[in-house]
């Protein structure tokens, strides 16, 4: 698997990250085949939340890998707080922090995270609170690096001033062929139409800026979890101009999904959701394949994206 640097001076990882969101969707033997089957590809970052399963799935995975010093060493494991689900809301203070480090931790079964995110904005956010509790989490090595989800530039500021010199490594945001509004807008400067829009206050910019990598999770998404573009009769030019690159290139159709977003020079690493062993290997096979400009234009516009 071809790696690349995790923001300015986070760790070096896969090209694609294993997220294991879905993971309490299979029994014990599937899981441990599907995490022995990322090892094999060399696929061994392994995105986690503490709500995902409400936990179970960091505690299977933990089974499955068959945890333990020498298993660790050959992983990289990334986990993420803040969303509470009972009562609805998210949550940055200390105290929440801390505590869901040391529930990822004990269902891990490890002494430490190599990346923690903060799982979506917290509008009562306290920068210094949050780099307090990141500096503590440092300092008694249960964290090593930290990034954040779904944060705009100036919420990714703000709490860059409270933690000074430690940098924000990572931003996971929603992005797909279908959904990529961050590289619509950067076309239409100054348009007056819908893609001139900037929801996101030029989040792809300051990433590349900032040296924070960009992580896009629900790769083969439409709408928000609406379902996949890929075979999907509402994309048929889409599927007819990604099956001809695909059989050009002699790879699958999903394989080629992924490619397009590894040729953007933002040096991104999407999250792969699949549990399906096979369905991974097209995944990382995208690591060694390099689209066209051609290619990756035609890509972009048979998705109904309109070039100014």
């Amino acid at each position: 698997m071809r790696t690349m640097k995790l923001g300015a001076a986070g760790p070096t990882v896969p090209v694609v990250a294993v997220g294991c969101m879905r993971i309490n969707n299979l029994d014990g033997p599937a899981a441990e085949r599907f995490v022995q089957a990322a090892l094999d590809l060399g696929a061994n970052f392994f995105d986690h939340a503490d709500i995902y399963g409400d936990g179970a799935c960091e505690e299977i995975f933990a089974k499955a890998v068959h945890m333990s010093p020498s298993v660790r060493e050959k992983l990289i494991l990334q986990s993420k707080c803040g969303i509470v689900k009972n009562p609805r809301m998210f949550d940055f203070s200390r105290r929440h922090i801390i505590e869901s480090v040391e529930g990822s931790l004990r269902r891990l079964g490890t002494e430490y995270l190599d990346v923690l995110l903060l799982h979506r904005p917290d509008a009562l956010m306290e920068p210094d609170e949050v780099a307090g509790a990141f500096e503590e989490l440092a300092a008694a090595g249960k964290v090593r690096h930290f990034g954040v989800s779904n944060q705009n530039p100036g919420q990714m500021k703000l709490l860059q001033r409270a933690m000074g010199s430690r940098p924000i490594v990572a931003n996971q945001l929603q992005l797909s062929i279908t959904n990529c509004n961050m590289i619509s807008n950067g076309f239409n400067v100054n348009m007056e139409n819908d893609s001139a829009l900037c929801r996101d206050g030029s989040v792809l910019d300051f990433c590349r800026l900032h040296d924070i990598t960009i992580q896009p999770w629900s790769p083969f998404q439409y709408g928000f979890f609406e379902g996949v573009f890929l075979g999907s009769d509402k994309f048929p030019a889409l599927n007819r101009v990604i099956d001809e690159i695909a059989e050009r290139h002699g790879v699958s159709n999903t394989t080629v999904a992924i490619a397009w977003i590894l040729r953007h020079p933002a040096h991104m690493q999407p999250v792969a959701g699949t549990m399906n062993p096979g369905r991974l290997a097209d995944i990382c096979r995208a690591a060694d394949v390099t689209l066209s400009r051609e290619e990756w234009y035609a890509i972009y516009q048979a998705a109904g994206n309109v070039l100014p």
